[in-house]
């Protein structure tokens, strides 16, 4: 997306941190719904088999609006479609927490996801705001956030849920929204799209979009293969921590869900790596926590190299909650390096490759949430662990393959440029030089 009032509007410090706690709890619903399964379902008398789809929607109507709204702020003023974005989100969540049928329940629960693409919008209108050598740490401040928002969700609605009510829950995330929007209505400049078109074609790029950057498709790849290891990770540790010899309550859960809220800290750290020229290897670095975090998984939980979890449940315990926190370093800091990387493309269509990016990696978090269910079927804690092992292991080896400057030449080319360079490049003219007069017109 490219901005005509860009060269006027810039990021300030107290819209970074309006911009950064928006996207966290406009992301709180996304995820509530999972932990909420067992008391929504008799509630509204959904059988088993039709209450899957109550966490399942949210997440297939944030890929619909993924691809059907982001491409919006390429096309129209940007502000405005960001605050009806977030009203079709209050109004969703104040349905479903009135909703007296399953029917109605679940035709809500899609629009929330569809409208949750908003913070798809915030992100890339962010970096249009800030100069490119800054980008990076942007970016990574604004994931903090949305990783806090993912990572405290399922807590968070386990134990309104357990104290006032599963539709307390939404209530709740309705008023925090609607707060939000309000903030946003003052707050958030306007922004116009320097490039006209219609929606139609505007959509219909998104496969030339993909096919033409290579650099989308590799991080979007890197992204999805960690978000499945991600996902079968955290849909398989309810069930293990429930069983022996940890026999942790529903509140238990909760609570051990927000050891993975502290990954949420190497957002800034991964995003200022990228801005320093070091994307290549913290993408690596990355990838090898997650795979060492998946090692300590199977050795706490599965018994892996002969630890006794029976007799040492404590520091079983103790070693998953380690194992959650470095799978979460892991996978933030990948998401953050290829926001980075993605948001240098093309300023023209950043709404668009933003959707792409994430609605392709959702993809990744979908199926390994589905194996996820397989491999403990067959083989318990230590399939989901070689699982998520396979995953972050091929995400590894890709990151070794055809890699170049490629990923590190937007900040390289900006970075090594002196002082003087930069301001000529920004139009303004070094000290003690003076510009140079218009030639006089010709009689």
């Amino acid at each position: 997306m490219l901005l005509t009032t860009s060269s006027n509007v810039r990021m300030s410090p107290t819209l970074l941190t309006v911009l950064t706690g928006a996207v966290g709890i406009t992301v709180l619903p996304l995820f509530a719904a999972q932990p909420l399964v067992g008391l929504i379902g008799p509630s509204l008398g959904l059988s088993l088999a039709l209450a899957g789809l109550m966490p399942t929607l949210p997440l297939l109507g944030y890929a619909v609006g993924l691809i059907l709204f982001v491409p919006l702020i390429d096309l129209f003023e940007s502000r405005t479609i960001i605050l009806w974005t977030l009203g079709l989100d209050v109004c969703a969540l104040v349905l479903i927490a009135c909703a007296p049928t399953p029917l109605l329940f679940l035709l809500a629960a899609f629009a929330v996801g569809v409208a949750t693409s908003s913070i798809q919008m915030l992100i890339p209108v962010a970096a249009a705001m800030t100069p490119e050598h800054l980008r990076g740490r942007t970016i990574g401040t604004l994931m903090s956030g949305l990783m806090i928002g993912i990572l405290l969700s399922r807590p968070l609605a386990s134990l309104v849920a357990s104290e006032l009510g599963w539709r307390a829950s939404y209530v709740l995330d309705a008023a925090a929204l609607a707060g939000v929007a309000l903030t946003l209505l003052v707050l958030l400049p306007r922004h116009q799209p320097a490039t006209k078109g219609s929606y139609d074609a505007l959509v219909r790029s998104l496969r030339r979009l993909l096919a033409e950057e290579p650099l989308l498709r590799r991080r979007a790849l890197y992204q999805a293969l960690c978000m499945a290891a991600f996902s079968s990770f955290w849909t398989a540790i309810a069930l293990r921590l429930a069983a022996s010899p940890f026999d942790l309550t529903q509140i238990g859960i909760g609570l051990f869900a927000l050891a993975g809220a502290g990954g949420a800290v190497v957002s800034p750290i991964a995003g200022r790596a990228g801005d320093r020229g070091l994307t290549v290897a913290a993408t690596r670095l990355s990838h090898l926590t997650a795979i060492g975090a998946l090692v300590l998984a199977g050795i706490a939980g599965a018994g892996w190299f002969g630890f006794d979890a029976a007799n040492h449940g404590r520091l079983g315990l103790g070693l998953l909650a380690v194992a959650a926190f470095a799978l979460d370093l892991g996978v933030v800091g990948d998401q953050t390096l290829g926001r980075r990387v993605i948001n240098m493309l093309r300023p023209e269509a950043r709404g668009r490759i933003n959707g792409l990016f994430t609605g392709l990696f959702f993809v990744g978090s979908a199926t390994g949430s589905a194996l996820s269910g397989v491999a403990w079927s067959v083989s318990g804690w230590s399939a989901v662990c070689w699982l998520g092992l396979f995953f972050t292991t091929v995400a590894f080896l890709l990151s070794w393959q055809r890699q170049g400057a490629s990923e590190e030449a937007p900040c390289l080319t900006l970075n090594r440029l002196t002082p003087y360079a930069r301001m000529s490049r920004a139009g303004v003219p070094p000290p003690g030089r003076r510009q140079p007069r218009p030639a006089a017109p010709a009689p």
